[in-house]
């Protein structure tokens, strides 16, 4: 039988929420350094204005953010390559170590969620269900950007 698709939508909403929740409560980074930190790691330098886009904040805001980042040692600069008066942020290698680390231990405590007992056929429908779902982000306009492993 067919699943009822509002049902289904409603169910997935709730799960995955307390899925993302459940693992950021063990970050190593609070939550605005770590997305901006992830950006960069995922899609390379770029502007304080494209940071400011992408994370739906205002650039007044995301300048504070990035002058932290800077001063902790996270960020680097460099000029533009083809605008000289806008400035380029990218990772230092101390701000790749970070969100890396920060990466791996939600990847950690997921890995422990799943083998913490649940059955092999369990892992398996997992396995099966998370191609599913890169094609729904797919589909909703959304992107992974970082290659699956087992795709």
């Amino acid at each position: 039988m067919k699943p009822d698709v509002e049902d289904l939508a409603h169910d997935l909403r709730l799960v995955t929420g307390a899925l993302i929740r459940s693992v950021e409560g063990g970050n190593t980074l609070p939550p605005i350094t770590g997305a901006v930190l992830g950006l960069l790691a995922r899609r390379g330098a770029m502007t304080s204005s494209d940071l400011a886009a992408l994370r739906r904040v205002r650039p007044q805001t995301m300048a504070v953010t990035v002058k932290e980042l800077l001063e902790a040692g996270y960020l680097a600069t460099a000029p533009h390559p083809v605008d000289g008066r806008k400035i380029l942020l990218d990772l230092t290698a101390r701000g790749r170590t970070a969100v890396l680390a920060d990466r791996e231990g939600r990847v950690r405590r997921i890995a422990d969620g799943l083998g913490a007992g649940l059955p092999d056929a369990d892992l398996q429908t997992l396995a099966r269900a998370v191609p599913v779902l890169a094609r729904l982000v797919d589909d909703l306009g959304g992107a992974i950007d970082e290659p699956l492993v087992n795709a």
